[in-house]
Order: structure tokens, then C-alpha cells, then sequence
């Protein structure tokens, strides 16, 4: 039991600081202005990364450094985790993403906060509901692909959450503009609820877990190394 727990408040606190830097990052260039937006875009997709890298990496030892309800379910799928226990992550992972959220909209300036939602994503104007699946789908796909192959595979080499920052920091680049390329429920449910916009939140949930599932059913049944 306090193993579970010790692996909960992981989960919890290492959401909340992922949700509470990636989405201040957000609000923090909204707030410098036109003058900031010109590498706004780069420098986001790098705080998410590099926030990501160091969670995973204080969180690994603990919990398994998910700190995505996509992940855990990927690993769920892949059989790395009990059904039991990944519910309960799931849960510390979208309540660590509300309070991370609510740091963000309560300590940072409100102009900016409002300005941008508290970070919350949404869909370009050109990108529509499907296209927003399958894109959130592929980028998950490649970060959970990212998690087997550097740190669930006894084969994995040893860089700590590093890969997996770099994949996100890769992904932002690709679809941050598009969707926000969040490829986690949590990180795109906190913000939303916190400010009340929930439009097309769908999106962030359906494509997110899809290419988690594509991922670990291909790990599993082919990449992963046999016993």
C-alpha cells in the first residue's frame, strides 16, 4: 500500500509541475507579446521537452515516470502495469493536472492567462476534427514508441526520460501550430476544465490513447526483446 502510494503522489506531483510549466510556458510568451511570438513556438516546444525529461527522470525510480494517462495506458495494453493500478494513475494524473493548472491561472498575470485560456490547446483554423485526431494519433504514436524504446525495453539504453523529452520537443515542432501537440490527456483536460473551454477536447483524448494503443500492441507483439 505505500508502495502504491508513494507511486500516486509520483504520478500527481510530476503531472502537476509538467502541466503547470508546459502551460505557463504558454502563457508566459503570450504575455511579452508580438515581440515573443516570433520564437514563442520554439521556445514552448522546448519548455515542454526539457519539463518532460526531468519529471520522468525524478519520477522513474518511483513510479515509471508516466506522467500521461496515454502512456499508462499503452503500458496497461503492453501488459507493463495491472488495470487496477493504472486506473489509479490516471486519476492522480488528471487531479495532478488540475491543480497544476490552477497554479497557472492563479499565480501567473491574468491578461496573459486569459489571453490564451491558461494554456489550454486547440485546433488550428485549418485543421479539422479528424485531421486533429490522426495528427494528435501519429505524434503519440512516436512518443510512446519513444517510452518502449528507451525506457521500457530491458534493451533500452540508459539516458534517463531524455529520449522521451526529445521526442515530445519534436513533436511540439511538428504540430504545435496544428493542434498544440499535446499527446496527453492530462496535460490538454487540466487547463481546459480550469478555464472552462472544453471545446473539442475529444480530440485530445481520442487520438492520444489511439497511437498509444498502435504503439504498444506493435511493441509487444514484435519490438519488445523475447525472454
Amino acid at each position: 500500500m505505500f508502495q502504491n502510494l508513494r507511486s500516486l503522489t509520483a504520478e500527481f506531483v510530476g503531472t502537476l509541475l509538467f502541466v503547470f510549466l508546459g502551460a505557463g510556458s504558454v502563457v508566459a510568451f503570450a504575455a511579452v507579446g508580438p515581440s515573443g511570438a516570433q520564437v514563442g513556438a520554439l521556445a514552448i516546444a522546448l519548455a515542454h521537452g526539457v519539463a518532460l525529461a526531468i519529471v520522468v527522470s525524478m519520477t522513474m525510480s518511483i513510479s515509471g515516470g508516466h506522467i500521461n494517462p496515454a502512456v499508462t495506458t499503452g503500458l496497461w495494453i503492453a501488459d507493463k502495469i495491472g488495470g487496477k493500478l493504472a486506473l489509479q494513475y490516471v486519476g492522480a494524473q488528471l487531479l495532478g493536472a488540475l491543480v497544476g493548472a490552477a497554479l497557472v491561472k492563479g499565480v501567473l498575470p491574468r491578461g496573459a492567462v486569459s489571453l490564451v485560456l491558461g494554456g489550454t490547446p486547440h485546433l488550428a483554423g485549418d485543421v479539422t476534427f479528424l485531421e486533429g485526431v490522426w495528427i494528435e494519433a501519429v505524434l503519440t504514436f512516436f512518443l510512446v514508441s519513444a517510452v518502449f524504446g528507451t525506457a521500457v525495453s530491458p534493451q533500452a539504453p540508459k539516458m534517463g526520460g531524455w529520449g522521451i523529452g526529445l521526442a515530445v520537443f519534436v513533436s511540439a515542432l511538428v504540430g504545435g501550430n496544428l493542434t498544440g501537440a499535446m499527446m496527453n490527456p492530462a496535460r490538454a483536460f487540466g487547463p481546459a476544465l480550469i478555464n472552462a473551454s472544453l471545446n473539442g477536447q475529444a480530440v485530445y483524448w481520442i487520438g492520444p490513447l489511439l497511437g498509444a494503443a498502435v504503439a504498444a500492441a506493435l511493441w509487444k507483439a514484435v519490438l519488445l526483446p523475447r525472454p
